[in-house]
């Protein structure tokens, strides 16, 4: 603030110095936010390549090992006590 309050050739440089300084901190904040920008969306792909290769893997995990099929008992059924009384 001073430095725009005073007349001299020094202060004007010392103005421009500051104003140079705050758009580089301006740019440098834009880039930031750019990147965080980006790095959300990376982490966003990322769980939902995560959750489809979870699938991928349950499914394959399925084809492998599948299900024990139940056997069908060859015979007759007993009857059961209660019936039988």
């Amino acid at each position: 603030m001073l430095s725009s309050v005073l007349h001299s050739d020094r202060a004007a440089q010392m103005n421009i110095l500051i104003i140079r300084a705050f758009i580089a901190l301006r740019n440098m904040l834009a880039t930031h936010k750019d990147l965080a920008r980006k790095m959300e969306n990376l982490e966003r792909q990322q769980a939902e390549h995560g959750e489809q290769l979870a699938a991928v893997y349950f499914i394959v995990k399925q084809l492998i090992n599948p299900p024990g099929k139940s056997k069908k008992r060859i015979g007759f059924a007993l009857a059961d006590k209660a019936e039988t009384k």
